[in-house]
């Protein structure tokens, strides 16, 4: 195993002063537990966003910390659930009296620590609901998590969720606008490679110079079928397929198309990938509005990407061209 880090045991809390050092414009990282939020917090007079999960997904939660989308994120140890007190610390110290919303990916430790610190904040009058997504068209259910995981639709929740918590809305709305953004997008992920975890020194699953996992989840879990290496065109399509036909996705739809590096994948890949997805979701009738390419949620150095569609409706637009200034997501500011 080669990789840029000291103890396997400190990567986490390193990566975290990193991100301080760079960015205290932005965000304040708390240690023991560890748990970062924005730099002006908190801000009382709004809902407060809060998410969070095991590390080795940056930027996601830590690097979407700032105006117009978190509040707060906090950081477990590599693919595993923050604790339950570490997500309590994140709620009193940008939570006030209109509340916050916890978004939460559908995997069992997440559900129930986030749960736990809900419970926990309103012995404290603090008014805390959750919302967990679970996005991932692979899965029907996995060790992992109960029911579907949740993957890179997380990205864009915690956009347009945070987009209303800034425009002033109440946590009754914003709320709203979260089951509704769960309610209509969906994911599919590929691996041509697989992460290695800090602490195990050694890849999470095995795979032939001449195979690719379909529909792996984040956390290095191997996907639902392995088939044969195949040409950009024809994953793709297969990826389109299985996310489009699952909502379903139809003629005259628009939608937002998020076309992510799994971490590993370079650039000039994932934008072939994404124009691939572009032009087969044309071919279907289906016009996508709003776009994101990039490293937004990753798997370490996993090599692959994440196709994600979100249907959009005029309300959903207007909160995701709202201003964000985080340090990985930011215009309009």
């Amino acid at each position: 195993m080669k990789k840029i880090i000291n103890d396997p045991a400190a990567v986490v809390a390193e990566s975290l002063r990193g991100l301080a050092a760079a960015h205290a414009d932005l965000v304040r990282v708390a240690y023991d537990p560890d748990h970062v939020v924005r730099a002006d917090a908190p801000v009382t007079d709004k809902v407060a966003v809060i998410s969070g999960g095991g590390s080795g997904h940056e930027p996601l939660h830590t690097g979407f910390v700032g105006a117009g989308m978190l509040d707060a994120a906090v950081p477990g140890p590599v693919f595993t659930s923050p604790t339950p007190d570490a997500v309590q610390a994140a709620i009193s110290a940008t939570t006030g009296q209109p509340g916050a919303l916890l978004v939460v990916k559908n995997y069992t430790g997440d559900v129930l620590n986030f749960e736990t610190a809900a419970e926990l904040a309103a012995a404290e009058d603090l008014d805390v609901r959750s919302v967990v997504i679970d996005d991932d068209v692979a899965v029907a259910d996995s060790t992992f998590t109960a029911g579907r995981r949740g993957v890179g639709g997380t990205v864009l929740l915690e956009k347009l969720v945070g987009a209303a918590a800034a425009r002033g809305d109440g946590l009754d709305a914003v709320e709203t606008v979260a089951r509704r953004v769960v309610g209509q997008v969906r994911s599919i992920g590929v691996a041509l490679s697989p992460p290695t975890v800090p602490h195990a020194g050694e890849p999470s699953f095995d795979l032939g110079a001449n195979e690719i996992e379909f529909g792996i989840g984040i956390h290095g879990e191997p996907g639902r079928e392995r088939i044969p290496a195949e040409s950009a065109d024809a994953l793709v399509e297969r990826m389109v397929a299985a996310v489009v036909d699952d909502l379903p996705f139809g003629e005259g739809d628009d939608v937002l198309l998020f076309t992510n590096s799994m971490g590993g994948t370079p650039p000039m890949e994932t934008y072939l990938a994404h124009g691939i997805a572009e032009r087969l979701l044309a071919d279907r009738g289906i016009r996508v509005t709003r776009r994101l390419v990039g490293p937004y949620i990753t798997s370490l150095e996993m090599q692959g990407i994440s196709l994600t569609l979100l249907r959009m409706d005029d309300e959903l637009t207007e909160l995701w061209d709202a201003p964000v200034h985080t340090p990985s997501l930011r215009w309009g500011v």
